[in-house]
This record gives structure tokens, sequence and C-alpha cells, in this order.
């Protein structure tokens, strides 16, 4: 593992907060059916995502309250990596063509 120098800013997380790291006080949920279940402490929605036996990823971190939902996280992350994998795969190439002048 590379070793960052002393001076340097910790590396932060890209992506979603999943369960312990969300730090809003308060936080609408989501349940694992998809049903809005309303504005509950994240303690407690972390309680529901274990009785699930899934897990607390949040969805929407700036809004007010911050969206939660009950999934799968590993599930979650490799749907988005399809979804940008076909994005990319849709991207339309431009093809730069040349040509070439030679005098005589």
């Amino acid at each position: 593992m590379a070793r960052r120098p002393h001076n340097a800013p910790p590396q932060r997380e890209t992506g979603p907060r999943v369960n312990e790291r969300i730090r809003a006080p308060e936080i609408r949920l989501i349940g694992a059916d998809g049903e809005n279940v309303g504005i509950v402490t994240p303690s407690r929605a972390m309680v529901m995502a274990e009785e699930a036996g899934l897990d607390l990823v949040e969805i929407s971190p700036n809004a007010e309250p911050p969206v939660c939902k009950i999934m799968d996280f590993g599930k979650f992350k490799y749907e988005n990596q399809k979804r940008e994998a076909e994005a990319r795969k849709k991207q339309k190439i431009i093809e730069i063509k040349e040509i070439k002048f030679r005098p005589g």
C-alpha cells in the first residue's frame, strides 16, 4: 500500500454513505419494498435494516432531511457500475479522418 505524505489531506470516500457513516440527526427512510416509512433517526433505521438483513444507504444526501433506503449495498454498487458501463458504451466516439496531400 502506498504511503501518503504527512501534510496530505486524508482521502475522501466517494459514493454514498452506508450504515454507521450516516451522520444526520434524522433521515427520511424508504423501506426495502420501496414504501416511504417516514422521518426516523439513523439508529432506528439501522435496527430496521439489520432486521431485514440489508444495509442502510444514503440516496440523496443534499435533501432536507437526507433520504436513505434499506437495500443490499453490494447489489446497489453493481447496478451503478453496470449503468455507468452502459452509458460509456453509448457515448458517441468522434472519429478523426486524416487526408494527406503531397506535391507532384
